[in-house]
């Protein structure tokens, strides 16, 4: 339930935050264009809250806070006073018309690169992209435990998070990528890992894991935390112990544990355990049970189980000066938006799954996640949905803005306004679209959340 709230919580809050800077965007420019603004509202529906200033604009927070809205005066809706057809929208010059549906996109862009700013003055937390062990394709690459990962096909990363996002974009490319590593001795080398091989229909969001790549950070020490009574460890284990060895295969990580036990329970009869208490190695005997795992398979188990919630401590910060900052906040959105503009079209392709497409749902959970891991985090969740705000708003859609940029621009070309009708059938085709991707992203997050 805590969760659950805080979820909800958090995404109002983000939603409210953005939707007002896009709105603030139309409504800024349209009264320096001279037109007048009947109504700003936060959300949508019954007005829960309502102001009105001197130039009559109503000020509202409404019950839904999915978006919001910006009302302007205009012919096309209601009957204007001759004194007043001056301020209608429908009556500026198409250049100011265009500037005025424009200036939401623009105000979440300039949004996402004050917020990206003020996370890299603060100075963000985050893992670097040192790998802990390698399998498989990343072990047979020559990728070793303690490379630190500095580019992916001549793309600079920093963090995990970063080398994960380029990798993955070079999988769903069907592209093998060149990898840059400092490795344990201080020399650059670079490896070539052979994406490409990666079989049909693999799995986009574990990528890393599929080429035989574990971030150092994933690696949790496997330090027993409990035992239980009557288990096949029950008695020969303790709590505090830290597993090193399973039947002479070596432990680095908890993780490794369950795949070594279930070879040793497979094997038939006892195994040794290596342990490390208090300081001494021990070899203690012990013959796995016959059990099931979460999901009810079959498998077999000693009995023990690791610490929970485990979060490793940062090991990279990403902090600039506040005039240092301002650059790498713009490379950081141009960043950002190439990645999300190059998704979109790849899902246009095919090369990339709709599972990509997230909802409210998704968004809560972020927004949750992120502010519970701290201010710099939650910033660079809020620039993130504020980019992509900017993006779809832009998508030249009926009824988004680009869909009106649209309108404006073939105007341009045409000389004439678009007619009634035409525009009529603009609004159907929109609503017929974003009704598609608003099921398609409600259909993602009630699936996610079924998979849990």
């Amino acid at each position: 339930m805590g969760d659950f709230i805080g979820s909800v919580w958090w995404m109002i809050v983000s939603l409210g935050l953005l939707v007002t800077f896009h709105e603030f965007g139309h409504y800024w420019v349209a009264r320096r264009c001279g037109v007048k603004v009947l109504r700003f509202s936060v959300g949508f529906g019954r007005p829960l809250w309502m102001r009105r200033n001197r130039a009559g604009t109503e000020f509202a927070i409404a019950a839904i806070p999915l978006g919001g809205y910006v009302k302007m005066l205009d012919e096309r809706e209601v009957e204007v006073p001759l004194a007043e057809r001056s301020q209608a929208f429908n009556n500026k010059t198409v250049w100011q018309r265009i500037a005025v549906v424009a200036a939401g996109p623009l105000a979440n862009l300039l949004l996402c690169v004050f917020l990206l700013w003020a996370m890299f003055v603060i100075g963000r937390q985050d893992y670097s992209a040192t790998i802990g062990r390698t399998t498989g394709m990343a072990q047979a690459a020559g990728l070793q435990a303690g490379d630190r990962v500095l580019r992916v096909d001549g793309r600079d990363v920093v963090t995990a998070g970063e080398a994960s996002m380029a990798l993955t974009t070079a999988a769903m490319d069907r592209q093998d990528a060149q990898v840059e590593v400092l490795d344990t001795q201080d020399q650059q080398r670079t490896r070539t890992l052979p994406l490409s091989q990666l079989p049909a229909g693999f799995d986009e969001r574990r990528v890393p894991v599929l080429a035989g790549l574990n971030w150092q950070y994933w690696l949790q020490p496997a330090l027993v935390d409990s035992v239980v009574p009557g288990s096949a460890a029950d008695g020969v284990l303790l709590p505090g112990d830290l597993i090193v060895a399973v039947d002479g295969q070596r432990i680095e990580a908890a993780d490794q544990v369950p795949a070594q036990v279930l070879a040793l329970g497979q094997r038939g009869g006892p195994g040794m355990i290596d342990v490390l208490r208090a300081g001494e190695r021990l070899a203690l005997e012990v013959t796995p049970q016959a059990g099931k795992d979460p999901r009810g398979q079959a498998t077999w188990q000693l009995g023990i189980a690791f610490p929970q919630g485990h979060a490793p401590a940062y090991d990279a910060e990403l902090r600039f000066g506040p005039f240092a900052a301002v650059p790498v906040a713009l490379r950081e959105t141009a960043r950002l938006a190439g990645d999300s503009l190059g998704m979109m079209r790849r899902i246009v392709t095919g090369n990339a799954s709709l599972k990509n497409v997230s909802g409210p749902v998704t968004i809560a959970q972020v927004a949750n996640g992120t502010a519970k891991r701290g201010v710099d985090w939650f910033l660079y969740f809020l620039a993130l949905l504020s980019l992509s705000l900017c993006i779809i708003n832009l998508l030249p859609i009926p009824i988004l803005d680009g869909g009106h940029l649209l309108y404006y621009l073939i105007e341009l070309v045409k000389g004439s306004p678009l007619s009634e009708r035409a525009m009529a059938a603009g609004q159907y085709i929109g609503l017929a679209l974003l009704a598609g991707l608003m099921g398609l992203a409600f259909y993602n997050d009630i699936l996610g959340l079924a998979q849990r």
